[in-house]
């Protein structure tokens, strides 16, 4: 019997002839992941248009049109859940012959992931793959940005704390003009697009000029941290509660809810906050966190380069000083912390 990928009304087969059942059924399962369970949907899509298309042009202006039209942009709304555009872009298409060449650009937001490129999502990875240009972050990994497909123009828009190369507004305006000119753009951003990665300014923008996006999300790295790193987030016996701050310094002060982090049976996971580290333990000590809670930084997580730093409320900021830690790093402060040592299952082999 062969493996079947499901998608209908297409069907695809998979047989050895008996040879080999499980490379069958090996070869099945990385098909799964290449097509998309919405396939289906696009096949009753092209179908609906058929007729419309067979009256409109002849046998080979529709080989082409339909070559266009299901590699291009208007597939893409459609399988992204823009039915009513990919629907508008298809009539229009078909209204004028002239249309053929035509490109309808489109923006992909898409999260890349803490750093591990096996985290990425099915998704992520086909929009990768049909980009024209790449934005990417500081925060995107190497192994991560080797997936985006090899012909596609890269251009590098990342922040660091303190200097900022291409500003948000200029990035904006960039993602704008691209897909004005009938780019792909792929938007790839570490972990999240809209957990501290300001994508929700991005779409906003895009919103505002008319021009069509998904966004497609991502492991974020306090997540993707915690799991490496064996230190739950929340857990029955420590936390019932997860709260998620950045540590950016302002004129080396931080205006955060000091006393709302203090309170117990919960963690705090804070980005950004390496050089405030100090003044983080500080502020929470005088608001009433014990300064023996347990505390971990942990740098570059579930990467071959990742590194856990472990101590205490008060501690951790001479350890993580004595380390040379820089950028790329999550901090946890909480009980739950005190599980890594018995947790912790993801070994660095250098």
């Amino acid at each position: 019997m062969p493996s079947v990928i499901d998608r209908s009304p297409v069907q695809i087969a998979v047989s050895s002839g008996g040879a080999s059942p499980v490379l069958a059924r090996l070869l099945r399962a990385r098909l799964e992941t290449m097509i998309p369970a919405s396939y289906g949907k696009l096949a009753d899509f092209v179908a609906s248009f058929r007729d419309k298309v067979k009256q409109r042009f002849s046998f080979d202006e529709r080989r082409r049109f339909w070559e266009s039209v299901l590699q291009g942009p208007i597939a893409e709304m459609l399988l992204s859940g823009h039915t009513q555009a990919a629907t508008k872009a298809l009539e229009d298409l078909i209204g004028q012959k002239k249309a053929l060449g035509q490109k309808y650009g489109e923006v992909y937001l898409v999260g890349g992931g803490p750093g591990d490129p096996d985290l990425l999502t099915f998704r992520a990875l086909r929009l990768m793959q049909q980009a024209d240009v790449v934005l990417y972050d500081r925060l995107v990994s190497p192994g991560v940005l080797d997936l985006v497909r090899r012909e596609a123009e890269r251009i590098y828009v990342g922040k660091e704390p303190t200097h900022h190369p291409v500003p948000q507004g200029e990035i904006n305006q960039l993602l704008i003009r691209l897909a004005k000119e009938g780019k792909r753009v792929l938007r790839l951003k570490g972990g999240d697009p809209f957990l501290f990665g300001r994508g929700g300014e991005e779409i906003e923008t895009l919103m505002d000029e008319g021009i069509t996006f998904q966004v497609v999300p991502g492991i974020t790295a306090a997540v993707g941290t915690s799991a490496y790193a064996g230190i739950p987030l929340t857990h029955r016996d420590y936390a019932q509660s997860c709260i998620f701050v950045t540590g950016h310094l302002k004129d080396d002060s931080m205006d955060l809810n000091w006393e709302a982090l203090a309170q117990p049976h919960q963690t705090l996971v804070i980005y950004m906050g390496l050089r405030g580290l100090p003044v983080i333990s500080r502020e929470l000590i005088q608001h009433g966190m014990p300064p023996d809670k347990p505390a971990a930084l942990v740098q570059k997580a579930t990467t071959s380069d990742q590194r856990v730093l472990v101590g205490t409320l008060e501690t951790l900021p001479g350890i993580v000083e004595a380390a040379d830690i820089k950028l790329s790093s999550i901090i946890i402060i909480g009980d739950v912390v005190s599980l890594h040592e018995k947790l912790a299952w993801f070994t660095v082999v250098k």
